[in-house]
C-alpha cells in the first residue's frame, strides 16, 4: 500500500477531550504536526493547541470529510466511539484520508456486544462466555435460570457509554430484577445479551494494531462504580491506576500473555472475517479470575480515562506511531513507556451519574501542575470554564510508585472549585491490598 509521508496535517475528531487522550503525546511529536479538531464542544483543552476547531455532531460523516478536505488533512484519529459506528472510518479511507481508527464492520467489536460473543465462538477465541442473544423475552426466564441465581450479567446490545450492563448481585438483586431489566430494554427498542458472571478483578489492556501486528501498552485498572469503595452506580469511569513494571499488583506474568494473547487472536479473527486488517486501537477489557483470563468487553479505540495513563508516560513519537499503524509495519519498539506508576481521577458533576446538575461553573485557578489536567465535559465561554454534565476534569499523577502517583493526584484534584466530587479512594493502598486479598484468596 501506499507509504504515507511524515510531513502532514494531522486532524481528529472526539467528543469528549482531545487533550484527555493525545496532548502531551502530540507536543511531544518530533514531527510538528499541525492539529485540526471536529469536536462537540468547544473543550478549552484542544482550543489552545489547534490550528482550526469545527464544532458539530461525532456521526454527522460530511461534516467530518469537508472539516478534513477543507484543510488538507493528510491523518485522521477517531477517539469516540460513535463516529465509529456511523462508519466516518469508511468514509475518510474511500476519499484516500488515512484513518487510524477502525472501519464500521470490525468497529462492531465495540458497537455491538452479540458480535463480540458471536466471534469469540466462531473462531474459537479464548476467554469467551456462555451467553445468548436476545431481541424478545422470548427464553430469558429459561436462560437466567440456566445460569444459576447471581451467575449472569445482562448488557444492552448497543453504545450506553459504559452504563448499559447490569450485573447479578451489584445491581440485579434476583432473576425477577433481571427480567425487569430486559424488559426496559426491550421498551427501548434495544438487543441484549445475557451471559454468565465471572469472579476476579478487571482490567484494560490496549493494543495499537495495524492490522496484522500488534504493539501493547502498560495494563491499567478502571474503576466504574461512582463512590469510594466501589459503591453507587456505574459509571464511564471515576479513575485508573497503572504501576512501574506496566503490571498491575494483583496479576501474574501469565495474565498479562494471555489478554495479550487473546488481543492478537481477535485481531486475526476480524481480518479473517472481513478480509481485511483492522487499524487502530484494541482495548480489551477483561477479568481475571481463578480459571485465568475472560474477556468482560472491547473497545475500538482508546479508554478515557486510560488513555491518560498510557499516553503520559510514552516515550515513542505518538505520530510516527500513527503512521506505523497506517502503513502496516508497526512493532513493538514504536512503542516504549517510561518505567513510571500513574494515577488518574476524575472530577465530576455533582449527581452523577443519574441526575448530574449542569452549565455550572468551575475553576482550576489553584491547580498547580496544569499540564497534567485533562478537560473532558466543560464548555469554554466567555466568562469561564463549565461542566457540561458528564465527567468533567481528570488529573494524573505521574511517580515512581502508586503511592506517590495517588498523592500528587488527591493533592491537584483538590484544588478544582466547582460543585464536583472524586473517588479518593483510587490507587490508594487500602484499596489495592484489597484487590490484592481478593484474587490471592480465588487462586488459592
Amino acid at each position: 500500500m501506499k507509504e504515507y509521508q511524515k510531513n502532514y496535517e494531522y486532524f481528529t475528531n472526539w467528543f469528549r477531550s482531545p487533550r484527555t487522550r493525545y496532548r502531551s503525546s502530540y507536543k511531544k511529536s518530533q514531527l510538528n504536526p499541525k492539529l485540526f479538531c471536529f469536536g462537540s464542544n468547544n473543550n478549552p483543552g484542544i482550543l489552545e493547541i489547534t490550528n482550526g476547531y469545527l464544532v458539530g455532531k461525532m456521526n454527522d460523516r460530511e461534516a467530518i470529510l469537508n472539516f478534513a478536505k477543507t484543510n488538507n488533512i493528510e491523518l485522521t484519529i477517531i477517539g469516540p466511539e460513535a463516529p465509529l459506528q456511523a462508519g466516518v472510518a469508511d468514509l475518510l479511507w474511500h476519499n484516500n484520508i488515512p484513518c487510524v481508527g477502525p472501519k464500521k464492520l470490525p468497529a462492531q467489536l465495540e458497537t455491538s456486544k452479540s458480535f463480540t460473543r458471536d466471534l469469540f465462538e466462531e473462531f474459537n477465541i479464548p476467554g469467551g462466555a456462555k451467553h445468548k442473544n436476545f431481541t424478545s423475552l422470548t427464553g430469558t426466564k429459561e436462560f437466567l435460570n440456566e445460569l444459576g441465581e447471581g451467575n449472569y450479567v445482562v448488557k444492552a446490545d448497543g453504545l450506553m457509554g459504559g452504563k448499559g450492563v447490569k450485573v447479578a448481585g451489584d445491581h440485579l438483586k434476583n432473576i425477577n430484577e433481571a427480567l425487569t431489566y430486559c424488559e426496559e430494554l426491550i421498551s427501548q427498542n434495544s438487543n441484549f445479551v445475557i451471559e454468565e458472571k465471572f469472579i476476579g478483578q478487571e482490567f484494560s489492556l490496549m493494543s495499537f494494531c495495524d492490522g496484522e501486528n500488534l504493539a501493547h501498552m502498560p495494563v491499567v485498572q478502571d474503576h466504574k462504580r461512582a463512590y469510594d469503595g466501589d459503591q453507587g452506580p456505574n459509571t464511564g469511569g471515576m479513575g485508573t491506576y497503572s504501576d512501574a513494571n506496566h503490571s498491575l499488583p494483583f496479576l501474574t506474568t501469565k495474565d498479562i500473555e494471555q489478554a495479550q494473547e487473546i488481543n492478537l487472536q481477535t485481531a486475526q479473527a476480524l481480518h479473517k472475517k472481513f478480509n481485511e486488517g483492522y487499524k487502530g486501537i484494541l482495548y480489551g477489557g477483561f477479568i481475571a479470575t481463578k480459571n485465568g483470563v475472560n474477556v468482560i468487553e472491547y473497545n475500538a479505540r482508546l479508554g478515557d480515562p486510560e488513555a491518560m495513563n498510557v499516553l503520559s508516560i510514552l516515550e515513542s513519537d505518538f505520530v510516527e506511531l500513527c503512521l506505523a499503524i497506517i502503513n502496516g509495519n508497526l512493532t513493538s519498539a514504536h512503542a516504549k513507556f517510561s518505567p513510571q506508576a500513574t494515577v488518574c481521577k476524575y472530577a465530576v458533576p455533582e449527581g452523577y451519574p443519574d441526575s448530574p446538575i449542569k452549565n455550572e461553573k468551575i475553576d482550576i485557578s489553584e491547580v498547580g501542575n496544569k499540564d497534567q489536567i485533562y478537560f473532558a465535559s466543560v464548555d469554554k465561554k466567555e466568562d469561564g470554564l463549565y461542566e457540561i454534565g458528564s465527567r468533567t476534569i481528570a488529573v494524573i499523577g505521574i511517580a515512581d510508585t502508586i503511592a506517590e502517583a495517588e498523592k500528587i493526584a488527591e493533592a491537584e484534584i483538590k484544588k478544582i472549585k466547582g460543585p464536583l466530587f472524586h473517588r479518593s479512594d483510587i490507587g490508594t493502598k487500602k484499596l489495592i491490598n484489597s484487590r490484592i486479598e481478593m484474587m490471592k484468596n480465588l487462586r488459592t
